[in-house]
C-alpha cells in the first residue's frame, strides 16, 4: 500500500495556497477550528446531561427499591 510522501503533501499545500491564497486559507482555518470548538463543546454538554439523567435515574432505582423492602416489610 502507497501513502501519500512529503513531498507529495507540499505540492498539494502549494496548488491550495495559489487556488485560494494566504488571507482564504487563514479565515478558513480559524472557522475551522471554530467548529472543533464547538462540537468539543456541545459534546462536553450532551455528556453531562446524559450523565446527570443517569443520576436521576438511579436515584429513582433507589426509592423505588425502598417502597419495595417497607412493602414486604408490611406483609
Amino acid at each position: 500500500m502507497m501513502g501519500i510522501s512529503v513531498w507529495q503533501l507540499l505540492i498539494i499545500l502549494a496548488i491550495v495556497l495559489v487556488l485560494f491564497g494566504a488571507k482564504r486559507l487563514k479565515n478558513v482555518g480559524s472557522d475551522l477550528g471554530g467548529a472543533i470548538k464547538g462540537f468539543k463543546k456541545s459534546m462536553r454538554e450532551g455528556e453531562d446531561e446524559t450523565d446527570k439523567s443517569l443520576e436521576d435515574k438511579d436515584q429513582g432505582r433507589v426509592i423505588d427499591a425502598e417502597v419495595t423492602r417497607k412493602d414486604k416489610d408490611k406483609a
